[in-house]
């Protein structure tokens, strides 16, 4: 019997995440493709609802409905791959419990701001009672401060919030810390001068209309 293959393209789509994390779990062997004839990456479709806890064999209302959430404070960490490979140790750890992965989100932003997109839109699945846990690799990922309401908020709605690990990976907590405070300072500093500027414009506006109007007036 033969097995049905999926592109890379739709298996990027069902897993939640992208066509390189696709690539770097191939070299770390943790979701190998069949390769064609003209060398084009094809993925089992059992192994994948393997990796999202999917498989068959279970039924449908035992499934645990997870979203996975993974998050870097700098663009600089997403280059080097830390995003990806945090999402990829999540979406492992999701396999081995047996999850079900309803959604992967990966995002760039402080920890300190709680308007990010992706956080909204796990907010939203939150509320409409679509998930049982939200899976992060720290639970600082998911915010910084006021952790605990976070959770609160969560549990009212009937969803856990479940972190893999205690400890953070790559960077110490102070580290990231700083990194994300100067974001934020960052942010508050643009919102000033942006205000400071939009009010010189105003000013300088309503200058060169009271220039204007006392021009029309020597000259009647």
């Amino acid at each position: 019997m033969s097995q049905k293959l999926v592109s890379i393209g739709k298996t990027a789509e069902m897993l939640g995440v992208s066509i390189n994390t696709l690539r770097l779990w191939d070299q770390e062997g943790k979701l190998q493709p069949v390769k064609t004839l003209g060398n084009h990456r094809r993925y089992k479709l059992e192994d994948i609802e393997a990796l999202c806890g999917n498989a068959p064999k279970k039924a449908k209302s035992d499934l645990v409905r997870v979203v996975c959430y993974a998050r870097v404070s700098s663009h600089e960490q997403k280059a080097k791959g830390d995003l990806e490979r945090q999402a990829g140790r999540i979406l492992s750890y999701c396999a081995e419990k047996g999850y079900h992965v309803v959604k992967s989100y990966e995002e760039v932003g402080s920890g300190m701001c709680d308007t990010r997109s992706r956080l909204q839109q796990l907010f939203k699945l939150v509320a409409d009672g679509k998930i049982d846990k939200v899976i992060v690799e720290h639970k600082d990922r998911l915010t910084r401060f006021n952790f605990n309401f976070l959770a609160q908020f969560f549990q009212s709605h009937g969803v856990e919030i479940e972190w893999v690990s205690e400890v953070l990976g790559n960077k110490s907590y102070e580290q990231e810390l700083v990194e994300d405070m100067l974001t934020l300072m960052s942010s508050f500093s643009n919102k000033i001068y942006g205000k400071r500027s939009a009010e010189n414009r105003k000013k300088k506006k309503e200058l060169e209309s009271m220039k204007s109007s006392q021009s029309l007036v020597e000259v009647s």
